[in-house]
């Protein structure tokens, strides 16, 4: 595959406008204050579906052939890509199944469910799901779109960034949350295309670390499945596809706690009136700990987070 380019992106912007939202870039006094830096925050949490992954879902299915199209998709997801392919599949007139973990969150499944597509489950702490979704893909006839491994994808996802450079402006900084690496990817190829001097930065949980490690390393590094909150950042090794771009692209991984996270999904509930899921806060408590200067724009990636479960991690 090929890593996508900043024309890549500008093509996905084309193809989702007036189907995925424009979302807004949100300011605060308050949390420059606290983080002392100019903050940007683009508000993914009130996409379509409720995350960033709307994007990238929508651009690469709708690139599919009729034929294909009328077979049907696949895909494999923890929830919001998952919840992406089967709503753009239902905008285009296809069918999806959606391999999900059996202890994704509930509101999740009842999303994707909603969408019409049929959900297989495995557990995510045994099986691997790349081989399950592409033996799935197989015996069904079903293209497979995976959640961040696939250049349509991350090309998609980076009209996120596309959209809040031409906003905001120039940023010293632009800060993704990073799971599996397509969200950063897409990220970093929009900015760096657009501004080459800019920072890249990612971020990940404490427990779930594997693309600092990669990056530090030189080379995928493989660690046990993370047990964090940040559920949709669970990946046990980055993408082959995302780490060739991120390699390149990104300069810098910092981790946060899930007590960080927390903090951070209770400051943009209390201060910024933002219902973010823990890894749609994991940027945004990257820039409350400090340490990141000048113009900052940072990309809350989703708020797909029930009420039950949002006030226990809150009380937490």
């Amino acid at each position: 595959m090929i890593a996508p380019t900043l024309d890549d992106v500008r093509s996905a912007a084309d193809r989702i406008a007036g189907v995925a939202h424009r979302t807004p870039v949100v300011r605060s006094r308050t949390l420059d204050a606290r983080a002392g830096a100019e903050v940007f925050l683009k508000c993914e949490n009130l996409q379509r579906i409720g995350a960033f992954k709307f994007r990238g879902a929508y651009n690469a299915v709708s690139r599919l052939s009729a034929a294909q199209l009328a077979r049907g998709i696949a895909a494999y997801s923890s929830g919001n890509h998952a919840q992406a392919v089967a709503l753009a599949a239902r905008e285009l007139g296809s069918t999806a199944v959606i391999l999900m973990p059996e202890d994704t969150p509930s509101s999740k499944q009842a999303a994707v469910a909603g969408y019409g597509a049929e959900i297989r489950t495995y557990d995510r702490y045994t099986g691997d799901r790349v081989a399950l979704g592409e033996a799935l893909a197989a015996e069904r006839g079903l293209a497979l779109i995976p959640p961040y491994e696939h250049p349509h994808v991350i090309a998609g996802q980076g009209t996120a960034a596309l959209e809040l450079l031409d906003e905001a402006g120039a940023l010293d900084v632009v800060v993704a949350p990073v799971g599996g690496g397509g969200l950063i990817a897409g990220t970093a190829t929009a900015a760096k295309g657009l501004f080459p001097g800019i920072r890249v930065v990612g971020v990940e949980p404490v427990d779930g670390d594997d693309t600092r490690r990669s990056l530090a390393a030189g080379s995928r590094v493989r660690i046990p499945v993370p047990r964090t909150i940040a559920d949709g950042q669970a990946a046990d090794i980055p993408g082959e596809l995302t780490f060739s771009v991120n390699r390149r692209l990104v300069d810098e991984i910092v981790l946060v706690s899930d007590d960080q996270i927390r903090d951070a999904m209770r400051f943009a509930f209390d201060r910024l009136k933002i219902v973010l899921e823990p890894s749609g806060a994991t940027g945004l408590a990257a820039v409350l700990t400090g340490g990141l200067s000048g113009r900052v724009g940072v990309i809350l990636s989703g708020g797909n987070v029930d009420t039950t479960r949002f006030a226990a991690l809150l009380a937490s």
